[in-house]
């Protein structure tokens, strides 16, 4: 058995590691830390937990954690994730971060937008980005990785395959992202109650939110060369799940055949990316409850463009999911392995 650890196990990203690693079949939680509710048992704050698991909330102990698990998750805010990684990874043990704190190549466009100094930009060679469908060889051996989060993963995804066959104008790509409200965290805000939210939509950090530069670095990569994108997320009145929409100019020659051909071959046999037929886009509800990615697009033949959409849950294949795929690659299981396929019906 896997021994696994988590540490901010009780917020939204934390609850559904928690959640998913309770009943994967090879994985024996041993700690679960929080700072907030130390002494309390997981299934008290989250009764939707009770029958599945029961354990005591702990204080984080890096040296204790690291000796008693096979891999920790850390689920903390960046810049606190920066503090504690580098003594679990020093002590041996495997990381996965869901933090920004280590998904960037260059320390100094980590610095530029998070508005903070690196605590370890060593530690960013060692670290490898965690996207499976991009990442997946590196990820096998990594004892350090950047778990990517919701919106990075959507536009990627949707994007890396038609930057690579140099189908699109990188230029040209504009990406209209949406979120739902379990995006912003647990921790309540002005902006993210019920009243502020229901029934209203809202832009929010336009033109300079975060992962912005976290695209264009994997973006940059499938191109080989540098990508800059229009990236403007918005916050909807749902609770789970993003969905981005993509436009792009199409190349001289670029025809719908290239495309669906460049997308088949980027994710054939992938598990959890799903490319929708011809005459058919994703939806939010296709993906809330599920490890998947689903992608659909549309040539708009009028004016050169294509327009592709992509879905995903975000505290799934956006966090959680993403992190126990990059799990069960570093020790050697079948990605698939407890991760839902299937989303919730209806």
């Amino acid at each position: 058995m896997i021994k696994a650890s988590i540490v901010g196990a009780t917020g939204y990203v934390g609850v559904e590691l928690v959640r998913l690693l309770a009943q994967h079949p090879e994985v024996e939680l041993v700690y679960l830390s929080s700072k907030s509710y130390e002494g309390q048992d997981i299934a008290a704050l989250y009764p939707s937990l009770a029958g599945t698991i029961h354990k005591e909330l702990v204080a984080l102990d890096e040296a204790k954690f690291a000796a008693e698990s096979d891999v920790v998750f850390t689920s903390l805010p960046h810049g606190a994730s920066g503090e504690v990684i580098p003594r679990l990874y020093e002590a041996g043990t495997r990381v996965i971060d869901m933090s920004g704190d280590f998904r960037y190549d260059d320390v100094a466009v980590y610095e530029a937008w998070y508005g903070v100094k690196h605590t370890r930009p060593d530690l960013l060679d060692a670290a490898v980005y965690g996207l499976p469908e991009l990442h997946r060889e590196e990820i096998r051996t990594a004892r350090l990785i950047g778990n990517p989060g919701c919106y990075t993963t959507c536009s990627i995804l949707a994007a890396a395959p038609l930057l690579r066959k140099g189908l699109i104008d990188p230029g040209s790509l504009i990406i209209d992202a949406k979120s739902g409200v379990t995006g912003a965290g647990a921790k309540p805000s002005a902006n993210s109650h019920f009243c502020e939210v229901d029934e209203s939509f809202k832009a929010y950090n336009v033109a300079r939110h975060r992962h912005t530069s976290e695209i264009e670095q994997e973006l940059s990569k499938a191109a080989g060369r540098e990508v800059l994108v229009s990236f403007t997320p918005h916050l909807a009145p749902f609770k789970r799940g993003i969905f981005a929409t993509l436009y792009a100019d199409l190349v001289p020659g670029a025809q719908e055949e290239a495309i669906r051909a460049a997308y088949e071959e980027a994710y054939r046999g992938e598990p959890f990316v799903t490319l929708y037929p011809a005459g058919s886009l994703p939806e939010v509800k296709h993906v809330t409850g599920s490890n998947r990615c689903a992608i659909g697009f549309v040539v708009d033949a009028r004016v050169g463009r294509v327009v592709v959409c992509a879905a995903l849950d975000n505290l799934l294949k956006g966090a959680a999911g993403q992190a126990v795929q990059n799990m069960n690659l570093l020790f050697g299981l079948a990605e698939t392995t407890g991760l839902p396929l299937a989303a919730l019906c209806p």
